[in-house]
């Protein structure tokens, strides 16, 4: 029988996503807040709306979130690089990074974040951005 073939994590780690981002979208809890930014960012490359809400902290996780764009609109997701994951506290930690897209047919962006992370029980949440 042939293995099936492995899709790259669109997180960049250079691993498969059955191997990287895959579990985590299936509910196993992010090592770290590092490894949980990873997964958001392929959540979003993937349009997995759910899984964003999921793990975004209770306290300021949106209303409402849809990744349905205008035609015309797409959003291409073109890379991410961390530049600095940090424990800030025992359940506390930022990560800084670099994420490449491009709305349409426009100009590539580099949008760069401060992220801050919380963990509650065996669980890492995006809480906000610096």
């Amino acid at each position: 029988m042939k293995k099936p073939i492995s899709t790259p994590c669109p997180c960049g780690r250079g691993v498969s996503y059955e191997q990287c981002c895959g579990p985590l979208h299936q509910g196993q809890p992010a090592v770290d807040a590092e490894a949980l930014m990873r997964s958001r960012y392929s959540a979003y490359v993937l349009g997995n709306a759910a899984y964003l809400r999921s793990s975004w902290h209770p306290d300021t996780r949106p209303a409402d979130l849809s990744l349905q764009e205008p035609a015309g609109q797409r959003t291409q997701w073109l890379g991410l690089s961390i530049q600095q994951h940090r424990l800030t506290g025992q359940d506390t930690a930022e990560v800084v990074f670099v994420a490449r897209y491009r709305i349409g047919g426009g100009s590539a962006v580099r949008m760069q974040e401060n992220s801050r992370f919380v963990r509650i029980g065996e669980h890492w949440y995006y809480l906000d951005a610096l």
